[in-house]
Parts: structure tokens; C-alpha cells; sequence
């Protein structure tokens, strides 16, 4: 599969509440870093990540991806998501953000998907108090500076 066409079945899976077919993108063994949520690890659980996770408190999702680039290994693609967020301090609003998505690819398959997201942006939509937000940003930051990329700036 292409990158093009991998990513327009990547967005398409979630927006119609598809994790069997979302799963089926990644590698038996593959994770799914999610920006609020944490890592979801293989199939089983990515497919429970987009059917039972990100719809428990959201409907009508929107994903959309840009520019795509790729050497084989890694693909990296801008992205605008939104959603209409059922959790009460939203009431009923679309909320979104954007960011870029990168996967590491093996066997035209996800091995691993993280991103860095506009997150902030969606919390404040919604409307979630500032202690709220900053306790899901204290998580992101720990995940982020954990990684081996971070290790000399750990120092």
C-alpha cells in the first residue's frame, strides 16, 4: 500500500469507527502512542483503542492528513482532526487540533505510530479546567523526554 493510500484508509477506519480495519494497518506487534490516552500495543488493543476508547466520549470524527513524506522506513504527515466532543464540559461542541503524525513502517505495515500534536488547542475547545489540561500535558511531556531521542538533553 502507498502512503497516500495508506493514511486516506488510516483516517477513513476511525471516522466510520473501523478498529478491526484500523488494527489491520499495524504489525501484529505494533503500538499506537495516543496523545490523551497512552500506548496501545497490538492489534486487539489498537482495534479497542478506535472502537471503544475514542468514541466513549466523542462522535462524528474528522481526520484528515497532508503532505506526506516517507523514505520506506518512516512516514511523516501533517494533520487537522476534530471530533464532536460528548463530554458535558463541551456541550456538544466540534472540537480539534492539529499536528504531525509519524510511523515507522515495516512490511507496508505501522510498527509504531506517535505524533506530535496541537493537543492544547482541543482541551480548551472542550473547555476542560487549566488544572485539567495541565495534568494531561504532564503525562505528554514525561512520554516525550523519556524517549532515547531526549537523552543527551536530560543531562
Amino acid at each position: 500500500m502507498d502512503a497516500v493510500a495508506l493514511l486516506k484508509e488510516f483516517c477513513s477506519a476511525v471516522e466510520r469507527r473501523d478498529g478491526q480495519a484500523f488494527a489491520g494497518l499495524f504489525t501484529e506487534d505494533g503500538v499506537y502512542h495516543d496523545v490523551f490516552y497512552g500506548a496501545f500495543e497490538g492489534r486487539a488493543k489498537i482495534a479497542e483503542m478506535i472502537d471503544d476508547w475514542f468514541h466513549r466520549t466523542a462522535r462524528d470524527f474528522r481526520w484528515e492528513m497532508f503532505r506526506p513524506v516517507t523514505d520506506g522506513k518512516t512516514l511523516y504527515a501533517y494533520y487537522t482532526f476534530s471530533y464532536v466532543s460528548t463530554l458535558p464540559e463541551a456541550r456538544g461542541r466540534r472540537v480539534g487540533f492539529d499536528g504531525v503524525s509519524i510511523m515507522t513502517l515495516r512490511d507496508g505495515r505501522i510498527a509504531e505510530y506517535r505524533e506530535v500534536a496541537n493537543a492544547n488547542l482541543g482541551l480548551l475547545d472542550i473547555g476542560f479546567a487549566p488544572e485539567r489540561i495541565a495534568k494531561i500535558m504532564a503525562r505528554e511531556l514525561a512520554h516525550i523526554k523519556a524517549r532515547p531521542e531526549w537523552e543527551r538533553h536530560r543531562a
